[in-house]
C-alpha cells in the first residue's frame, strides 16, 4: 500500500511575523519570563540577553530541524537539551570574550537559557516537525519578538530608574530616579503596564470591528 507523503504548508511571511506580534513569546505566550524580569533593569542587559537568546534559539532549532529524522523519538528531549546546552556554552564563552562586564551583569542567566521554555518549546513544537528553512525563519521571528519585549522593558526601567539609556543621561539633573524600577518589583510593574496597554489596544480593535459589523447589518436591513 502506497504511503501518502505529507505536504508541508508553504513558507510565507506569516511564519516570520507571527513571533513578532501574534505569538510574541513574552507579551502573548508568556514564555521566558525569568530572564525577562531579571535582566531588563538596563537596556544594555536587555540587548545582551536578546542577542544570546537569538543565537541559541536559531542555532539549536536549525540543527534540531536538520537532524529531526535521525533523532529517535524516545530520546528526543535529551538530545534537544544537549544541542541547546552546546549552543549556550558557545554563546557564554563568546560574551565572556567580547565583554567581561556584560557577562558579569548577566551572570547565571546565560546558563539558564538551557531551561528557557521558549527554546525547548520551539524545538519540540516546531523545529522537530518542520523543514530547515521554515524553522530558521520562525526562530528568527520569535527571537526578534523576544528582543522587542526585552527592549520595551529594559528601556522603560532604565529610563525611569536611572534617567538614562545606555549610559547617556536623558533627563535633567533635577529628575528624581524611581529606584523601584531597577529593582525586581520594577520588572513586574513594567511588564504589567505593557500587557495592560496591549490588551486595551486589542480590545479597542475588537470593539471597533463589532461596531463596524453592526453598522453593516443595519445598512443591509434598512435596504
Amino acid at each position: 500500500m502506497t504511503q501518502l507523503k505529507k505536504i508541508e504548508p508553504p513558507l510565507t511571511m506569516d511564519v516570520f511575523t507571527a513571533g513578532l506580534w501574534k505569538e510574541n513569546p513574552v507579551f502573548v505566550m508568556m514564555l521566558g519570563l525569568c530572564p525577562t524580569l531579571a535582566v531588563t533593569n538596563t537596556l544594555e542587559n536587555s540587548l545582551g540577553m536578546s542577542a544570546a537568546t537569538i543565537f541559541v534559539l536559531v542555532g539549536s532549532n536549525a540543527l534540531i530541524s536538520a537532524l529531526r529524522h535521525l533523532i529517535p523519538k524516545q530520546i528526543r528531549i535529551i538530545a534537544y537539551i544537549i544541542i541547546i546546552a552546546t549552543f549556550v556554552t558557545i554563546v557564554d564563552y563568546l560574551i565572556q570574550a567580547i565583554s567581561l562586564d556584560l557577562h558579569n551583569k548577566l551572570g547565571a542567566f546565560i546558563q539558564l537559557i538551557v531551561v528557557n521554555c521558549l527554546i525547548l518549546g520551539r524545538a519540540e513544537a516546531y523545529a522537530s516537525k518542520n523543514s530547515f528553512t521554515k524553522t530558521v525563519v520562525s526562530a528568527l521571528g520569535m527571537g526578534l519578538g523576544f528582543t522587542l519585549a526585552l527592549i520595551a522593558l529594559g528601556s522603560v526601567r532604565e529610563l525611569l530608574g536611572a534617567g538614562q539609556l545606555l549610559g547617556y543621561q536623558i533627563f535633567s539633573s533635577n529628575f528624581e530616579p524611581w529606584v523601584v524600577m531597577i529593582l525586581p518589583p520594577g520588572g513586574f510593574i513594567v511588564l504589567g503596564a505593557w500587557l495592560l496597554l496591549f490588551n486595551y489596544l486589542q480590545q479597542r480593535k475588537i470593539d471597533q470591528l463589532i461596531v463596524k459589523d453592526q453598522a453593516s447589518h443595519c445598512s443591509i436591513s434598512s435596504n
